[in-house]
Order: C-alpha cells, then structure tokens, then sequence
C-alpha cells in the first residue's frame, strides 16, 4: 500500500504561458493564444486612433493593428529596442499584435500557484487581471488580452484592419 501512495500521480492543472515584461513588471498570457512572437516591424500610423493604438503592421500580407501595452497600461512611452517584441495573438475574432518591453520565457505552471487578484486592484480598469502566479522568487500577472480590448477598442481595431 506505502508504493500505491508514492505512485499518485498529481493531475492538477497545468498553466501553459508566454511571459513578458513591462515597465519591470512581468505578465503572462496563455500561449495557445500566441500565434507568433516578432521583431519591432515596419508600423503604419493610423490617424484618429487611440493613443495606445500604434498603428497597423503589414505580417505576411495580413494587416494587423498594433496596441502598444505599455500605454494601455498606463506606463510612461519609452523608445523601442533590441528587446522590444511584438507579440502577436488571435483574439475572439481578430489577430491582433502587442507591444512589449521583451518576451521573457514560456512557462509551465500549477494552476494551484495562483489566486485571484487582490481586491484593491480588481475594479480600477483592470477587469484583464484574470489571476496572479506566485512563484519562488518573483510574481507574475496573468492577463486575459481580450478583456484588454474593450467592445469601443474592439471596434476601432476593426474599423482599422
């Protein structure tokens, strides 16, 4: 019987993530939503957008608008460089690209390792935050990108495409 007990397999949930940096801070997004990971390519501007809205990338002739995160989140606007990556990712109904600082790693989590977001953060326009992953020596945001599109940004990505 001791044997059978040290053969329980642990069948909990494993969180499968793409994390990356923002102004110092890491987040991670689940990685089946993650078509592609790019260099800083060509952006097109597209006037009368959002401020977090950097334009339209031209990716294997698909045209893909482009909301730079570190704005949406409310981060001050730094020069792009050798770090900065693009993470693409297909939404609902539309692929969309992300500015980030640098993609970080691929992770493989427990799902048991994360809890909700504190009360004091949920609410203030962060409804995004879907949990917090505590690890050995660091935190990481979970977010979920299509909560960070809201039905008006949604909208003009559309009309933009």
């Amino acid at each position: 019987m001791e044997n059978d007990q040290n053969l329980k397999v642990d069948h909990e949930e494993i969180l499968q993530l793409v994390s990356f940096k923002i102004g110092g801070e890491e987040f991670g997004v689940d990685i089946l939503k993650v078509q592609e990971i790019n260099r800083m390519l060509q952006i097109t501007k597209v006037p009368n957008t959002s401020s977090f809205i950097e334009g339209v990338i031209n990716l294997r002739g698909k045209v893909i608008p482009v909301v730079d995160l570190r704005t949406k989140f409310g981060f001050s606007k730094i020069e792009h460089d050798k770090n900065t990556r693009i993470v693409v990712v297909e939404l609902i109904s539309k692929t969309v690209g992300f500015i980030v600082d640098e993609v970080s790693e691929v992770l493989r989590i427990p799902k048991g390792i994360t809890e909700a977001p504190p009360e004091m953060i949920s609410g203030i326009n962060s409804d995004f935050i879907t949990a917090v992953g505590k690890l050995e020596d660091r935190l990481i945001i979970l977010l979920d990108l299509e909560k960070t599109l809201s039905t008006e940004v949604a909208q003009e990505l559309e009309t933009i495409s």
